[in-house]
C-alpha cells in the first residue's frame, strides 16, 4: 500500500502534464478584442481630423502612429505605454474625460493584456457605421448633438481637460452639464439666438470655439446644433429640456435697430444700464438674464 500510492500520484502527475502539452496555446489578444471598447468609449473624441493631440483610435494603423506627444503604445510594455496609462489615471486627466464611469477593471485588464502581448492587429475589425446627421426638419435629439460636443468640445470643457478645469465652469460632457451651464447657461431651450454655446461656435461671440480652430464646426454639424436648440434641446426621449428662468447669460453680436442684436429681439426693463452709447452696426455685449418666456431680460449693455 505505501508503494501504490506514489504510483497513483506519478501517473496523476504525468495525465496533467499530458493533457497541458496537448491542449492548444492561448491565442493572444488582437486589436478586434479591444476595438468593441475603443469604440464605445473612446473613438467619439479620438476619430478624424480634429482628434485631440491628433491622436485617432479608430483602427489599428491610427492607434499605432505618433499623436502629438509621441506614441501612445509601446508594444510589449503595457505599464510604459500612455494608452493604458491614461485609462488607470496613472497619467493625468484620466480617460475618458466624460468619466465618471471610467472603464472597468476587465476592459482595463484586456487592453493593457493586449498591449503586453504586443499590441498584435490580429484580423481587421469591421469598421463601425457613419455617424448619419438628421437632416433640415428632422427631430434632433442629444444623442446625435452628444458626438459633435464631445469630440470638439470635451476636450477642454470637462473637470480636468486640456487647460485644466472647464473653462468658465462650463462641461459639456453630458447632457446635464450642458443644459447646467458653468458661470452663466450656454443654452436656452427653444432660442437658439440667446444661446451662447450657438454663438461661440459661429464667431457670433468670441473667442469663437473650438478654440484649437481652425477648422471650426462643420456647416451641417452647427445646423444641427442649431435645430437641438430650437426644438428644445430634447433629451433621448424626446423630451424637451426646461427654459432656466433667472439663469445670467452674457452675450455679443452686432446691434440691429431697437434692441436687437444679430436678429435676437431683447427685452430692456426699467434701471438696465446702457454703457458707451452703443448704434446701429456696433459690436456689442450684454449681461441679463432669462425671462419666464426665454427673452433675455438685459441688464447691462455696452458697445466693445
Amino acid at each position: 500500500m505505501a508503494i501504490a500510492r506514489p504510483r497513483r500520484l506519478l501517473g496523476r502527475i504525468a495525465a496533467a502534464a499530458w493533457a497541458l502539452a496537448a491542449a492548444p496555446a492561448l491565442a493572444a489578444p488582437a486589436y478586434s478584442d479591444i476595438e468593441p471598447i475603443l469604440r464605445e468609449r473612446c473613438v467619439v473624441c479620438h476619430s478624424g481630423p480634429a482628434a485631440p493631440q491628433g491622436l485617432r483610435l479608430d483602427s489599428h494603423a491610427a492607434l499605432m502612429q505618433d499623436g502629438a506627444r509621441g506614441p501612445v503604445v509601446r508594444p510589449g510594455d503595457a505599464e510604459g505605454s500612455e494608452l493604458v496609462r491614461r485609462i488607470k489615471g496613472t497619467s493625468q486627466p484620466r480617460m475618458p474625460l466624460t468619466g465618471p464611469p471610467y472603464l472597468s477593471d476587465a476592459e482595463i485588464g484586456r487592453i493593457a493584456a493586449w498591449v503586453a502581448a504586443g499590441a498584435p492587429a490580429g484580423a481587421a475589425a469591421a469598421p463601425p457605421p457613419a455617424r448619419k446627421l438628421p437632416e433640415a426638419g428632422e427631430p434632433v435629439h442629444y444623442g446625435d448633438v452628444a458626438p459633435i460636443l464631445l469630440q470638439r468640445c470635451v476636450k477642454c470643457h470637462a473637470d480636468q481637460g486640456l487647460m485644466g478645469p472647464a473653462p468658465e465652469g462650463l462641461r459639456l460632457g453630458s447632457l446635464e452639464q450642458a443644459l447646467q451651464g458653468g458661470e452663466r447657461v450656454a443654452i436656452v431651450p427653444g432660442s437658439p439666438a440667446a444661446s451662447e454655446l450657438l454663438r461661440r461656435i459661429t464667431g457670433q461671440s468670441q473667442p469663437r470655439m473650438p478654440f484649437d480652430g481652425p477648422p471650426y464646426l462643420g456647416d451641417e454639424e452647427i445646423r444641427v446644433v442649431r435645430d437641438w436648440i430650437l426644438q428644445g434641446a430634447r433629451d433621448d426621449q424626446g423630451r424637451a429640456a426646461p427654459i432656466p428662468v433667472g439663469a445670467p447669460v452674457r452675450l455679443q453680436g452686432r446691434l440691429e435697430g431697437h434692441w436687437r442684436i444679430d436678429g435676437l429681439e431683447l427685452y430692456l426693463p426699467p434701471g438696465a444700464r446702457i454703457d458707451k452709447r452703443p448704434q446701429p452696426g456696433d459690436t456689442v455685449e450684454l449681461r441679463g438674464r432669462v425671462g419666464e418666456d426665454g427673452r433675455i431680460r438685459v441688464e447691462r449693455l455696452r458697445r466693445r
